[in-house]
């Protein structure tokens, strides 16, 4: 017997993105798209469109949110919308946090996970990357763990289809993460789409970069590197810890309601010809 698809090929198709910066792009940087980043999600959305002309788009995912942020602020939305395929990343941000009870947190995250599913849409969940910042986050190691092990307990026990992005040998390279080395490149990006696109079963020809090894830093590069990172990115993150602002305080969802993907030209095409929606 055929496997059922995880897709509908006919009828409604909504594609509904939630979650903090891992889903809106940032590090996949494009001035000519909303809050100036591309990302995996939109990728996704465009071959998808390729696939199966129709699909509709909508990411309401903005950088630094918090789970209960997202519940309260996206969720609703979101079930409003009637989706047919929706992705959720959350919690990254609250692992950052020592005073999060880890324990309370998957149980909140539980509790989105099983308001998505009764819509019977198909549910994509990610876990997360040990991304190796500095050895000051080692520590943090055993509560990314406890929250990836979580994650798959949770997609098992409501039919969610799982991306395992701790086990992606290829974010090991250090040219899939952006220069804050919390965010993905262009690159990591583009590799992920390609991820999410094989465990929906849906064609594309995005391939891995064909890297030559990566070279070996000398102290003084390695060093220049520590400084620079400090500089432009410790710094001002404490600083905005200590004001109580986020980067994210500032900005609204880049699709907030569901746009028509066009075949031919992506999302941009939508951002210079509004009209193209009419005629995807």
């Amino acid at each position: 017997m055929a496997p059922e698809p995880l897709l509908p090929n006919s009828g409604r198709r909504v594609f509904v993105a939630l979650g903090d910066s891992f889903t809106e792009g940032v590090g996949d940087r494009d001035e000519r798209l909303p809050n100036g980043v591309r990302g995996w999600a939109d990728r996704v959305a465009e071959k998808l469109a390729k696939a199966h002309p129709g699909w509709k788009y909508a990411n309401l995912a903005i950088r630094s949110k918090r789970l209960r942020q997202i519940i309260d602020e996206q969720l609703e939305p979101a079930l409003r919308m009637r989706p047919t395929l929706v992705t959720l990343y959350a919690g990254g941000n609250d692992i950052l946090d020592l005073k999060t009870d880890m324990a309370a947190l998957m149980d909140e995250y539980e509790q989105l996970v099983a308001r998505l599913a009764e819509t019977g849409a198909t549910l994509v969940l990610f876990t997360g990357f040990d991304v190796k910042v500095s050895a000051l986050l080692e520590p943090l190691k055993r509560r990314n763990t406890f929250y990836n092990q979580r994650v798959r307990d949770i997609a098992e026990k409501y039919g969610a289809v799982l991306v395992d992005y701790w086990c992606l040998d290829a974010f090991h390279d250090r040219r899939m993460w952006d220069s804050d080395r919390l965010h993905m490149s262009k690159a990591g990006h583009k590799y992920l789409a390609g991820q999410v696109l094989d465990q929906l079963g849906v064609p594309h020809k995005i391939r891995p970069k064909d890297w030559e090894p990566p070279s070996r830093l000398t102290l003084r590069e390695w060093e220049r590197r520590q400084r620079r990172w400090i500089h432009e990115w410790v710094l001002p993150l404490f600083g905005r810890k200590l004001r109580g602002v986020t980067l994210g305080d500032q900005l609204a969802p880049r699709w907030p309601e569901p746009v028509k993907v066009p075949k031919k030209g992506g999302l941009k095409k939508l951002v210079a010809e509004p009209e193209a929606a009419e005629n995807a």
